[in-house]
């Protein structure tokens, strides 16, 4: 690759750019191997910090997920999931929470008011990675009970509140 353009009339072509993809300094950098398999340009962008995004860290190898609650759903046991497949895994075990909340109302004679799942995420210290870092989920469940006397208050109550209020005047 070649520039060309002018400064004050007079007019400049470079005919050896050094960023460019065909230049030799670029592939004589790529060219040479080191001992122990390492070419120059390897050992190069590992002295300045810069990873192959195709591989993992050894932080992110070593990351497990773990769940803390006391229900029987996966990952109690301390599991590896990759960076590309935890986004997946994570949001499915949150909804096994979700779907455990709907089974505890609806034999408790309860009602699910709401339910919300939220993802984490952070970055690795190693690669700079942006990992899913793991999930909480918030539900809330009401309960009827009908035996306390506070709700059989409530419905005498409301009893003497809404008879007569429907009337039906075709008969």
């Amino acid at each position: 690759m070649s520039a060309v353009g002018s400064i004050n009339g007079m007019s400049y072509q470079n005919t050896q750019n050094p960023y460019s993809l065909g230049s030799p300094r670029r592939d004589a950098l790529e060219d040479i191997a080191l001992p122990g398999g390492k070419s120059r340009k390897d050992e190069a962008l590992e002295r300045l910090g810069i990873w192959d995004p195709g591989e993992e860290c050894q932080t992110c190898k070593n990351r497990k997920y773990k769940d803390g609650s006391d229900e029987m759903v996966s990952f109690k046991s301390p599991a590896h999931l990759s960076p590309e497949s935890a986004p997946a895994a994570v949001r499915a075990h949150e909804q096994e929470h979700v779907s455990n909340a709907y089974s505890k109302a609806s034999v408790g004679k309860g009602k699910v008011l709401s339910a919300s799942v939220s993802i984490h995420t952070a970055v690795c210290p190693e690669c700079g990675r942006t990992y899913v870092s793991g999930g909480t989920t918030h539900t809330q469940i009401k309960y009827f009970n009908e035996d306390t006397p506070y709700q059989k208050e409530l419905k005498s109550a409301d009893r003497a509140r809404y008879v007569g209020m429907n009337l039906d005047e075709a008969v």
